[in-house]
């Protein structure tokens, strides 16, 4: 369906990548991975067209209708929610408007009617709309809004009023019911909760055309793709397999690397000391320089540096109280601007004991960011008591943590501004523990992304050693590696862990119990993650 053959990418200096080749055929899942700045959006910029190979061609069949969901949602203004959906139809949406518009002129009693070739284009457009299943188009679009979380009493808001994440939802419904043959997605389980990640994965499991997708959600990635593509160290490689396949095969294929390096090298050893020992004699002359000539044309073999990642543990302050957190009939409820109240959660009680990493879920608005705020004296409770145990150090990771850095400042003044007696060497050593070494540290706070905040945000929880780690969405915008060096170093954590996220590989390797927020009431559950799902599907 798409080929890109031999394609060569180049900014300035720098080689992205050189000799690629992709192929996406029918009905294929395809994972993109690789470090960020890679050029995995450079690959889907090539294929959308938005970008030309320096070298290459791609093909593609002729009709091929190819929908891209980027992160850069663009201007998102003067509609509602489901007619911006709706407009994302292509050719089937703008059918419905032309037919909208004869019809209104056909109702009309006053106006000048239908010419007979407009009663004909009107016929015609009537069975292609039929053809393209237009008339279940709003059906479908109210289907995929309710998928992803976009409740009913907000189909009809405007667009503009909606904050980046849920315009980031109401983007990729567009993309979605555009149903097209080739559907390109960046990161699309950003900004999603758990119940719209698991919808959207059946959606595109059902979905009969061709995906290829990036996402640092590792477990929406294996479940999805069959076949794993790594834009990494100026190459693009396929692997006929998931992402678990990849991971294997990768390390495989790096040892025959080597071992292919190491004969190499011995063979080019072996020609030179021929060639600097009867580099004197005439009576060997063309064979010195028939061996000179063969060893200059063998393209030496290169091994990839490994692609880096951040270094993490956690230090425990020192042992906490066996009880970490008592709550007693704890309630939340927000003020609204009419003097009412809007409840959260009320009559929660339980206990967190040291040593517990509590995986905190629910639906999105549930209330689960309020109840690790009122934990962590963010908000004061409206009801009920909230005490934590004794000598509890507590360190708070929000989703929105990176919020309160000063743009101003470079990454090592912020660090060294909440760090006054810590040495040079110390802010530098962690700062290259996550990834920020030499001028990287000198970046300023104002050109970071996503991701490089909420490194700066977990390096400043690190170097204030606590014992109860208390994660909002910790993950957000972290890659696939960084997330499993996360991973590990909570593992080992000595403390006490509450964390939100979205991430269910992450969830199921790291919780033990599971606190799950429902309808302003929380259920305890006294198993990991992967029982509490056998409990919630009544097994």
């Amino acid at each position: 369906m798409i080929n890109l053959s031999n394609i060569k990418i180049a900014y300035g200096g720098r080689v992205l990548f050189k000799n690629g080749n992709v192929q996406i055929n029918d009905g294929e899942k395809i994972g993109l991975v690789g470090p960020n700045g890679a050029g995995k959006t450079t690959v889907f910029k090539i294929i959308t067209g938005d970008e030309s190979p320096d070298e290459g061609m791609v093909t593609m069949d002729p009709g091929t209708v190819i929908g891209y969901f980027s992160q850069d949602v663009g201007e998102m203004a003067g509609t509602k929610v489901l007619q911006e959906v709706l407009s994302g139809a292509g050719r089937v949406y703008e059918i419905g408007e032309k037919l909208g518009e004869l019809e209104h002129r056909m109702s009309d009693p006053d106006g000048p009617g239908l010419t007979d070739d407009e009663m004909d284009k009107y016929g015609e457009l009537q069975m292609e709309f039929q053809h393209l299943d237009g008339y279940e188009l709003e059906n479908q679009a109210e289907t995929i809004l309710e998928g992803l979380g976009i409740r009913r009493d907000r189909w009809e808001m405007p667009v503009e009023t909606f904050s980046g994440g849920w315009k980031m939802r109401i983007s990729l419904a567009k993309i979605l019911l555009l149903n097209p043959q080739v559907l390109l997605i960046d990161e699309p389980t950003n900004h999603l909760d758990v119940e719209s990640i698991i919808w959207l994965e059946g959606w595109l499991r059902s979905f009969k055309g061709s995906v290829v997708m990036t996402s640092h959600d590792r477990e929406f990635m294996t479940r999805l793709c069959g076949k794993t593509i790594e834009v990494a160290a100026g190459s693009l490689t396929s692997y006929s397999g998931d992402y678990d396949f990849y991971l294997k095969e990768r390390i495989i294929r790096r040892e025959q690397l080597l071992s292919s390096q190491k004969r190499q090298q011995a063979m080019l050893a072996k020609e030179e000391e021929f060639i600097a020992r009867f580099a004197a004699r005439a009576s060997h002359a063309a064979q010195v320089q028939s061996r000179i000539k063969t060893i200059e044309k063998i393209e030496r073999i290169e091994i990839p540096p490994d692609p880096k990642v951040m270094k993490l543990s956690f230090d425990e302050h020192k042992r906490s109280g066996d009880q970490v957190v008592e709550m007693t009939n704890l309630g939340k409820a927000w003020p609204n601007p009419d003097g009412s109240e809007l409840s959260v959660f009320s009559g929660i009680s339980g206990t967190v004991v040291r040593g517990n990493k509590i995986a905190v879920t629910g639906i999105n608005g549930a209330g689960k960011s309020t109840l690790l705020k009122v934990i962590t004296e963010q908000t004061d409770p409206s009801s009920g008591k909230c005490t934590l145990g004794a000598s509890v150090n507590v360190g708070y990771f929000s989703q929105y943590s990176s919020d309160v850095l000063d743009p101003g400042r470079s990454i090592f003044e912020e660090v060294a501004e909440r760090l006054p007696m810590a040495t040079i060497g110390y802010i530098k050593n962690l700062l290259g523990a996550f990834q920020f070494s030499g001028d990287d540290a000198d970046k300023k706070v104002s050109v970071l992304s996503g991701g490089e905040r909420s490194r700066v945000m977990l390096a400043l929880i690190l170097a204030s050693p606590v014992n109860f780690l208390v994660l909002d969405e910790p993950t957000n915008h972290l890659d696939i590696a960084s997330r499993e060096v996360l991973l590990a170093a909570l593992k080992d954590f000595k403390g006490t862990i509450m964390i939100v996220s979205h991430d269910r590989y992450f969830l199921k390797h790291l919780s033990n119990r599971v606190f799950e927020i429902d309808h302003g009431q929380m259920r305890i559950f006294e198993g990991d993650y992967e029982y509490y799902l056998s409990k919630k599907s009544g097994n």
